[in-house]
């Protein structure tokens, strides 16, 4: 019994890996398990066996059968104080609607760990102290919107005043968001430019979401990157807009 211990555990985490996922091929499964292919095939039969509506699409991977339900998952005392740590950093995020969204799924999260652990994270909660964002100021309120026009792909109407002090209203295809500095930065295709260019979220005035969309841009925000640093080898620094 004691050898089939991390089976189990494993079995448990590809559960997990798949109902957290919309399709995982079976090497990154091997990769991220240290096992084989071969090895991540059996575990994947063995949950078919025990019950666990699993898909394989050709080509592609596996995933859980869409509006099947499994039980809430169990915490580990780390991942639980890796959570209420997370918790601390967030609520000193500078955009409101991350720390109200990130708020709400925590409570959600916390109702799950057994009697034991929540003694132990309220415990934690008070003996962790983040130092960034002592005024805990907040600059924008944007980010939970614009995650959702970037996966849905919708066209966005705003209203922008740039550092120069420069108001514009422009029309918008969100592609990617990064942090820097404790400033959220949106990266969009601009309509009025015609080109990518980047936009701080404590500049956005106000944000309309349309029912507008456009097609998906065919390249990866590591490209967009490596085109930035490319472009900066032969030009000037140029502000964010």
């Amino acid at each position: 019994m004691e050898k089939d211990k991390p089976r189990l555990a494993r079995l448990t985490a590809i559960l997990t890996h798949l109902q957290s996922r919309r399709i995982v091929t079976a090497r990154e499964m091997a990769e991220k398990y240290s096992v084989s292919i071969r090895t991540v095939y059996r575990d994947i039969r063995t949950l078919e066996n025990s019950g666990i509506p699993i898909v394989t699409e050709e080509g592609k991977g596996y995933s859980i059968l869409e509006g099947y339900k499994l039980p809430p998952v169990m915490f580990t005392e780390e991942e639980a104080n890796a959570l209420i740590t997370a918790e601390h950093i967030i609520n000193k995020n500078k955009d409101q609607s991350l720390v109200e969204q990130y708020k709400s799924a925590i409570t959600k999260l916390k109702s799950v760990l057994k009697h034991s652990q929540k003694e132990k994270t309220e415990l934690l909660e008070e003996r962790i102290q983040i130092r960034n964002n002592i005024e805990n100021e907040r600059t924008s309120n944007y980010l939970s919107k614009l995650q959702s026009a970037i996966t849905n792909y919708s066209i966005l109407e705003v209203d922008y005043l740039s550092l120069e002090n420069q108001r514009s209203q422009r029309s918008i295809e969100p592609f990617a968001l990064y942090s820097t500095q404790d400033n959220w930065i949106l990266i969009a295709f601009c309509r009025l430019r015609n080109e990518f260019r980047a936009f701080r979220l404590d500049c956005f005035q106000n944000i309309q979401i349309t029912n507008h969309q456009f097609e998906p841009h065919k390249i990866s925000l590591q490209e967009y990157f490596k085109l930035c640093l490319e472009k900066s080898r032969v030009t000037p620094d140029i502000p964010l807009t």
